[in-house]
């Protein structure tokens, strides 16, 4: 098959989960005979040649950066490119690129929509923002195939609020193990001595709400925290100023440095409230992670009983279990075999590759 994955920043992956998403999704369809296009952005006015990462053809399509712009615009003009039998089908990447999703049909191409969470609900977005989120997700049911959501909880959503039936398709995760090198000497860390939190500085994150919970616990191990926002300095800064100086603040990690960051913490920080399947939740259980989650249902579907929990965004409680963690190792050792076993009975790249093949299948013949 010629498949094309849209509405990502592009890989090698250097933002988030949809581009790991991409990266990983793409090399396993590669390695079973397909054909794989990802398309990146960049910048109207400098030309990119298209280039190969993995036997994955990564081409370009032209956007302006900017928190409001980037992403749509940048959904037209990689769409705007489609042509029939260019591809066999396109798998699109979040709902804030489907009202864009006609040219896809269009042209005439099977299209799978990959919806995210529920983006809308996030406060970074004002009205305009929000509202378009909203008409996305009205795009997706009606231009999609077939809309895709990574938890049951999403697919439930566009169960009751669209009449649509979802394939549920989960986000994978592949534990990379490295031995304590070069990254963890870089920040001063040793393994299994601090917690660990992965995500974007953005309010529904919580990056705030872990630092402040944190300082209150007593707990001595280092927190690290990997990750930043392009558009968030604000908060960002908010983060810092609350912070003392036991947090180290990492930046962006990814490849080998990540790796080496997720094969030894002695305990895993989930504080999002908004989205379905995390990738760095699902990434830490396959790491075989002790991990304190926010209560969510999108938190619970995933980690189970394989975790422990503190009530939604009550920091002063995620404190209380950070130090329960620390002071009873043998049941963070119980929860690390717990999720690791679940990671890999539930979460593998291998079954979510099975899973897309087999979809994509189902709507080119239903095309045709």
């Amino acid at each position: 098959m010629r498949i094309a994955i849209l509405g990502t920043r592009g890989i090698p992956a250097a933002y988030g989960g949809f581009e790991t998403f991409a990266e990983e999704l793409g090399r396993l369809l590669v390695a079973r005979g397909h054909h794989v296009t990802v398309y990146g952005r960049r910048r109207f006015g400098t030309p990119r040649p298209p280039e190969t990462h993995e036997g994955i053809t990564v081409t370009f399509a032209p956007t302006i950066f900017s928190k409001h712009l980037e992403t749509p615009l940048a959904a037209f003009t990689s769409m705007a490119t489609l042509r029939r039998g260019a591809f066999d089908v396109v798998l699109l990447c979040n709902a804030a690129n489907s009202p864009f999703a006609w040219l896809c049909r269009l042209a005439g191409i099977p299209l799978a929509i990959n919806v995210d969470g529920i983006e809308r609900m996030r406060s970074k977005w004002g009205r305009a923002g929000k509202l378009w989120y909203r008409i996305g997700e009205q795009c997706s049911v009606l231009f999609a195939d077939r809309v895709v959501a990574d938890a049951e909880v999403i697919a439930a959503y566009y169960r009751e609020q669209f009449g649509v039936q979802p394939s549920s398709i989960a986000y994978g995760a592949r534990a990379r193990h490295r031995e304590p090198g070069e990254t963890l000497a870089r920040f001063g860390l040793t393994p299994r001595n601090y917690l660990l939190y992965v995500s974007r500085f953005e309010p529904e994150n919580n990056a705030l709400g872990v630092v402040q919970g944190y300082e209150q616990s007593g707990v001595q191990l280092p927190l690290v925290m990997v990750g930043d926002a392009p558009y968030a300095r604000d908060y960002i800064a908010a983060v810092h100023r609350a912070a003392g100086a036991r947090v180290i603040f990492t930046g962006y990690q990814f490849g080998a440095a990540y790796e080496e960051l997720q094969s030894h913490p002695y305990a895993y920080i989930q504080a999002t409230e908004v989205g379905g399947t995390h990738p760095a939740l699902v990434e830490a259980m396959a790491y075989g992670n002790a991990v304190i989650a926010n209560d969510t249902p999108e938190h619970v579907e995933v980690l189970g009983e394989a975790g422990a929990y503190y009530p939604k965004n009550n920091f002063a409680e995620l404190g209380a279990r950070c130090a329960e963690f620390v002071a009873h190792p043998e049941r963070v050792e119980e929860f690390r075999c717990a999720a690791k076993s679940r990671a890999q009975s539930r979460y593998s790249w291998d079954q979510v590759a099975t899973q897309y093949e087999q979809l994509f299948r189902e709507l080119i013949a239903l095309n045709r």
